[in-house]
Protein backbone atom coordinates (compact mmCIF):
# COMPACT_ATOMS: atom_id res chain seq x y z
CA UNK A 1 0.00 0.00 0.00
CA UNK A 2 1.25 3.46 -0.92
CA UNK A 3 1.15 6.92 0.29
CA UNK A 4 0.75 9.84 -3.00
CA UNK A 5 2.25 13.33 -2.39
CA UNK A 6 0.73 15.96 -4.61
CA UNK A 7 2.41 19.07 -3.57
CA UNK A 8 5.33 21.36 -4.05
CA UNK A 9 8.50 19.84 -4.47
CA UNK A 10 10.16 21.70 -1.56
CA UNK A 11 6.88 20.30 0.95
CA UNK A 12 7.59 16.53 -1.32
CA UNK A 13 10.99 16.52 -0.70
CA UNK A 14 10.89 17.17 3.24
CA UNK A 15 7.30 15.00 3.68
CA UNK A 16 9.11 11.86 1.48
CA UNK A 17 11.77 11.85 4.68
CA UNK A 18 9.33 12.65 7.16
CA UNK A 19 6.97 9.93 6.50
CA UNK A 20 10.06 7.14 5.40
CA UNK A 21 10.97 7.78 9.28
CA UNK A 22 7.85 7.94 10.76
CA UNK A 23 5.70 5.45 8.09
CA UNK A 24 8.23 2.66 7.57
CA UNK A 25 5.46 0.72 6.38
CA UNK A 26 3.93 3.21 3.63
CA UNK A 27 5.37 3.20 0.35
CA UNK A 28 5.78 7.08 -0.38
CA UNK A 29 5.45 7.92 -3.70
CA UNK A 30 4.95 11.76 -5.63
CA UNK A 31 2.59 12.63 -7.89
CA UNK A 32 2.65 12.16 -10.76
CA UNK A 33 5.37 9.06 -10.59
CA UNK A 34 2.71 6.39 -9.48
CA UNK A 35 4.05 2.34 -10.03
CA UNK A 36 0.43 1.00 -8.46
CA UNK A 37 -2.44 3.36 -8.71
CA UNK A 38 -4.67 0.71 -7.12
CA UNK A 39 -2.09 0.00 -4.24
CA UNK A 40 -2.61 3.98 -3.02
CA UNK A 41 -4.76 4.31 0.07
CA UNK A 42 -3.29 7.93 1.32
CA UNK A 43 -3.29 11.50 -1.03
CA UNK A 44 -2.24 14.41 0.28
CA UNK A 45 -3.04 17.42 -2.15
CA UNK A 46 -4.01 20.66 -2.67
CA UNK A 47 -6.29 19.67 -5.46
CA UNK A 48 -6.36 15.91 -6.47
CA UNK A 49 -6.25 14.88 -9.77
CA UNK A 50 -9.86 14.44 -11.57
CA UNK A 51 -11.55 11.63 -11.59
CA UNK A 52 -10.14 10.22 -7.90
CA UNK A 53 -12.55 7.38 -7.83
CA UNK A 54 -11.49 5.68 -10.97
CA UNK A 55 -7.63 6.96 -10.56
CA UNK A 56 -7.22 5.75 -7.41
CA UNK A 57 -9.93 2.95 -6.67
CA UNK A 58 -8.44 2.32 -3.52
CA UNK A 59 -8.19 5.11 -1.57
CA UNK A 60 -9.10 5.98 2.07
CA UNK A 61 -8.27 8.99 3.28
CA UNK A 62 -7.92 12.24 1.20
CA UNK A 63 -5.68 14.88 3.20
CA UNK A 64 -5.84 18.48 2.22
CA UNK A 65 -2.50 20.53 2.70
CA UNK A 66 -4.51 23.60 3.72
CA UNK A 67 -6.98 24.51 6.16
CA UNK A 68 -9.96 25.07 4.33
CA UNK A 69 -11.32 22.10 1.64
CA UNK A 70 -13.40 24.44 -0.38
CA UNK A 71 -10.95 24.17 -2.93
CA UNK A 72 -11.89 19.92 -3.58
CA UNK A 73 -14.78 19.57 -5.21
CA UNK A 74 -16.26 16.84 -3.14
CA UNK A 75 -18.73 15.73 -5.21
CA UNK A 76 -15.97 13.96 -7.15
CA UNK A 77 -14.73 12.15 -4.14
CA UNK A 78 -15.95 9.01 -3.44
CA UNK A 79 -18.05 8.70 0.02
CA UNK A 80 -16.16 5.99 1.77
CA UNK A 81 -12.86 8.24 1.13
CA UNK A 82 -12.47 9.96 4.55
CA UNK A 83 -11.62 13.69 3.70
CA UNK A 84 -8.78 15.19 6.23
CA UNK A 85 -8.38 19.40 6.69
CA UNK A 86 -4.95 20.33 7.58
CA UNK A 87 -4.86 21.14 11.46
CA UNK A 88 -0.96 21.66 12.79
CA UNK A 89 0.66 24.05 15.27
CA UNK A 90 2.85 26.23 12.38
CA UNK A 91 -0.86 26.54 10.22
CA UNK A 92 -2.34 27.85 13.54
CA UNK A 93 0.72 30.42 14.69
CA UNK A 94 0.50 31.91 11.50
CA UNK A 95 -2.87 33.03 11.64
CA UNK A 96 -2.58 34.30 15.33
CA UNK A 97 0.45 36.44 13.99
CA UNK A 98 -1.41 37.61 10.73
CA UNK A 99 -4.46 38.62 12.43
CA UNK A 100 -2.67 40.05 15.44
CA UNK A 101 -0.57 42.44 13.40
CA UNK A 102 -3.81 43.26 11.37
CA UNK A 103 -5.94 44.35 14.69
CA UNK A 104 -2.89 46.42 15.59
CA UNK A 105 -2.32 48.10 12.50
CA UNK A 106 -5.36 49.21 11.79
CA UNK A 107 -6.29 50.16 15.73
CA UNK A 108 -2.89 52.51 15.19
CA UNK A 109 -3.86 53.68 11.33
CA UNK A 110 -1.44 52.55 10.14
CA UNK A 111 -2.43 52.02 6.50
CA UNK A 112 -3.15 55.71 6.93
CA UNK A 113 0.31 56.51 8.18
CA UNK A 114 1.66 54.61 4.68
CA UNK A 115 -0.11 56.46 2.88
CA UNK A 116 0.88 60.02 4.14
CA UNK A 117 4.52 58.56 3.82
CA UNK A 118 4.08 58.35 -0.11
CA UNK A 119 3.16 62.04 0.31
CA UNK A 120 5.94 62.88 2.38
CA UNK A 121 3.01 64.25 5.42
CA UNK A 122 4.14 64.25 8.87
CA UNK A 123 0.61 64.17 10.51
CA UNK A 124 -0.15 62.71 13.48
CA UNK A 125 -3.57 61.30 14.56
CA UNK A 126 -4.94 60.30 17.67
CA UNK A 127 -6.01 56.77 18.67
CA UNK A 128 -8.07 55.39 21.48
CA UNK A 129 -6.70 52.50 23.83
CA UNK A 130 -7.15 48.99 23.01
CA UNK A 131 -9.08 48.60 26.35
CA UNK A 132 -11.74 50.87 24.46
CA UNK A 133 -11.86 48.69 21.27
CA UNK A 134 -13.38 45.35 20.86
CA UNK A 135 -12.24 42.41 18.31
CA UNK A 136 -15.27 40.61 17.44
CA UNK A 137 -13.96 37.50 15.72
CA UNK A 138 -16.17 34.88 13.54
CA UNK A 139 -15.55 31.40 13.24
CA UNK A 140 -14.45 30.12 16.60
CA UNK A 141 -12.80 26.59 15.30
CA UNK A 142 -9.09 25.21 15.20
CA UNK A 143 -8.21 29.26 14.43
CA UNK A 144 -10.96 31.40 15.55
CA UNK A 145 -10.50 30.05 19.58
CA UNK A 146 -6.29 31.07 19.49
CA UNK A 147 -6.56 34.12 17.48
CA UNK A 148 -9.35 35.40 20.25
CA UNK A 149 -6.89 34.40 23.33
CA UNK A 150 -3.80 36.70 21.41
CA UNK A 151 -6.11 39.36 21.07
CA UNK A 152 -7.12 39.09 24.67
CA UNK A 153 -3.25 39.01 25.44
CA UNK A 154 -3.28 42.89 23.77
CA UNK A 155 -5.65 44.28 25.78
CA UNK A 156 -8.37 44.52 23.19
CA UNK A 157 -12.22 43.39 24.29
CA UNK A 158 -13.26 40.51 22.59
CA UNK A 159 -16.04 38.49 21.47
CA UNK A 160 -17.11 36.01 18.65
CA UNK A 161 -19.15 34.55 16.82
CA UNK A 162 -20.46 31.22 14.91
CA UNK A 163 -22.92 28.58 13.74
CA UNK A 164 -23.37 26.97 17.05
CA UNK A 165 -22.61 28.02 20.25
CA UNK A 166 -19.53 28.38 21.78
CA UNK A 167 -18.12 28.85 25.67
CA UNK A 168 -15.09 30.38 26.00
CA UNK A 169 -13.75 32.02 29.06
CA UNK A 170 -13.84 35.31 29.65
CA UNK A 171 -15.50 35.91 25.85
CA UNK A 172 -18.45 36.74 25.50
CA UNK A 173 -19.92 34.20 22.04
CA UNK A 174 -22.46 34.79 19.88
CA UNK A 175 -24.42 31.90 17.90
CA UNK A 176 -26.28 31.62 14.81
CA UNK A 177 -28.15 33.73 12.65
CA UNK A 178 -30.80 35.41 15.13
CA UNK A 179 -27.49 36.61 17.34
CA UNK A 180 -25.40 37.81 14.31
CA UNK A 181 -26.85 41.21 14.60
CA UNK A 182 -25.81 41.65 17.92
CA UNK A 183 -22.65 40.40 17.50
CA UNK A 184 -21.67 42.87 15.00
CA UNK A 185 -22.89 46.34 16.56
CA UNK A 186 -20.51 45.79 19.49
CA UNK A 187 -17.63 44.95 17.45
CA UNK A 188 -15.39 47.51 16.40
CA UNK A 189 -13.01 45.40 14.04
CA UNK A 190 -14.52 42.68 12.35
CA UNK A 191 -12.09 39.49 11.29
CA UNK A 192 -13.03 36.96 9.39
CA UNK A 193 -12.43 33.08 9.92
CA UNK A 194 -15.27 31.53 8.54
CA UNK A 195 -14.86 28.35 6.31
CA UNK A 196 -17.07 28.70 2.84
CA UNK A 197 -20.29 27.10 2.69
CA UNK A 198 -23.26 27.93 1.16
CA UNK A 199 -24.45 30.36 4.26
CA UNK A 200 -21.35 32.00 4.20
CA UNK A 201 -20.67 32.87 0.87
CA UNK A 202 -21.12 36.68 -0.22
CA UNK A 203 -21.78 37.22 3.38
CA UNK A 204 -19.33 40.23 3.65
CA UNK A 205 -21.61 42.30 2.09
CA UNK A 206 -23.13 46.05 2.47
CA UNK A 207 -26.01 44.12 4.63
CA UNK A 208 -23.65 43.21 7.44
CA UNK A 209 -21.58 46.11 7.30
CA UNK A 210 -24.42 48.48 7.72
CA UNK A 211 -24.69 46.59 11.13
CA UNK A 212 -21.38 47.47 12.48
CA UNK A 213 -20.14 50.59 14.17
CA UNK A 214 -19.69 53.29 11.61
CA UNK A 215 -16.20 53.36 10.85
CA UNK A 216 -15.51 49.87 11.56
CA UNK A 217 -12.47 47.50 10.05
CA UNK A 218 -12.94 44.68 8.81
CA UNK A 219 -9.88 41.51 8.76
CA UNK A 220 -10.78 39.17 5.75
CA UNK A 221 -8.94 35.45 6.18
CA UNK A 222 -11.26 33.53 5.15
CA UNK A 223 -12.23 32.87 2.08
CA UNK A 224 -12.50 34.90 -1.14
CA UNK A 225 -16.05 33.90 -2.59
CA UNK A 226 -17.47 35.14 1.64
CA UNK A 227 -16.43 38.95 0.32
CA UNK A 228 -18.19 40.94 -1.96
CA UNK A 229 -15.25 43.24 -3.50
CA UNK A 230 -17.80 45.98 -5.20
CA UNK A 231 -19.61 46.58 -1.18
CA UNK A 232 -16.86 46.64 -0.02
CA UNK A 233 -15.41 49.58 -1.84
CA UNK A 234 -18.66 50.83 -1.11
CA UNK A 235 -18.77 50.67 2.01
CA UNK A 236 -15.07 52.10 2.49
CA UNK A 237 -16.15 55.34 0.55
CA UNK A 238 -19.27 56.09 2.63
CA UNK A 239 -17.33 55.68 5.68
CA UNK A 240 -19.41 52.62 6.86
CA UNK A 241 -15.77 51.18 7.16
CA UNK A 242 -13.08 52.84 7.95
CA UNK A 243 -10.36 50.19 6.43
CA UNK A 244 -9.87 46.65 5.81
CA UNK A 245 -6.77 43.77 5.62
CA UNK A 246 -7.64 41.56 3.12
CA UNK A 247 -6.09 38.18 2.35
CA UNK A 248 -8.38 36.43 0.24
CA UNK A 249 -10.26 37.80 -3.01
CA UNK A 250 -12.37 36.41 -5.54
CA UNK A 251 -11.14 36.08 -8.09
CA UNK A 252 -7.96 35.08 -6.89
CA UNK A 253 -5.17 36.39 -7.90
CA UNK A 254 -6.86 39.55 -7.80
CA UNK A 255 -6.76 41.01 -11.28
CA UNK A 256 -4.32 43.78 -12.14
CA UNK A 257 -6.06 47.07 -12.42
CA UNK A 258 -8.99 46.41 -10.15
CA UNK A 259 -9.92 49.48 -7.82
CA UNK A 260 -8.76 47.73 -4.53
CA UNK A 261 -5.77 47.73 -5.56
CA UNK A 262 -4.92 51.06 -5.68
CA UNK A 263 -7.05 52.04 -2.27
CA UNK A 264 -5.15 53.73 0.45
CA UNK A 265 -7.44 52.72 2.76
CA UNK A 266 -7.07 49.06 2.33
CA UNK A 267 -4.20 46.34 2.67
CA UNK A 268 -4.00 43.47 0.17
CA UNK A 269 -1.65 40.32 0.93
CA UNK A 270 -1.56 37.47 -1.54
CA UNK A 271 -3.57 34.59 0.52
CA UNK A 272 -0.74 34.69 2.73
CA UNK A 273 -2.15 34.81 6.23
CA UNK A 274 -1.11 31.63 7.22
CA UNK A 275 0.65 28.47 5.20
CA UNK A 276 0.99 24.88 6.45
CA UNK A 277 4.68 24.56 7.44
CA UNK A 278 6.12 21.48 6.10
CA UNK A 279 7.69 19.75 8.96
CA UNK A 280 4.54 20.65 11.54
CA UNK A 281 2.14 19.98 8.80
CA UNK A 282 4.17 16.65 7.79
CA UNK A 283 3.65 15.29 11.42
CA UNK A 284 0.27 16.02 11.53
CA UNK A 285 -0.57 14.04 8.78
CA UNK A 286 1.61 10.97 10.10
CA UNK A 287 0.09 11.03 13.23
CA UNK A 288 -3.51 10.75 11.53
CA UNK A 289 -2.06 7.93 9.61
CA UNK A 290 -0.95 6.05 12.59
CA UNK A 291 -4.30 7.25 13.87
CA UNK A 292 -5.83 5.42 10.93
CA UNK A 293 -4.12 2.22 10.81
CA UNK A 294 -5.23 1.55 14.53
CA UNK A 295 -9.17 2.48 14.13
CA UNK A 296 -8.69 5.74 15.88
CA UNK A 297 -10.65 8.77 14.65
CA UNK A 298 -8.69 11.11 12.51
CA UNK A 299 -8.60 14.51 13.48
CA UNK A 300 -9.85 16.95 11.38
CA UNK A 301 -12.14 14.64 9.50
CA UNK A 302 -14.53 16.85 7.33
CA UNK A 303 -18.39 16.75 7.62
CA UNK A 304 -19.39 16.82 3.98
CA UNK A 305 -23.26 17.73 5.55
CA UNK A 306 -21.39 21.24 6.23
CA UNK A 307 -18.31 21.22 4.13
CA UNK A 308 -15.70 21.99 6.61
Amino acid sequence: MSFVIKSTAERAEIWSALFAAHLPDEKIEIWPDIADPEAVEFLAAWVPPPDLGRIFPNLKVLFSVGAGVDQLDLSGVPDHVQVVRMIESGLTDGMVDYVRFSVLALHRGMLRYVAQQREQVWQAHAYRPASTLTVGVMGLGQLGLPVLQAIRALGYGCQGWARSRRDIAGVRTFAGPDERDAFLAGTDILVCLLPLTAETAGLLARPLFARLPRGAALVHCGRGRQLVLDDLMAALDEGMLGGAIVDVTDPEPLPAGHALWSRPDVLITPHTASITQADTGGRSIVENVKRYRTGEPLIGLVDRTIGY
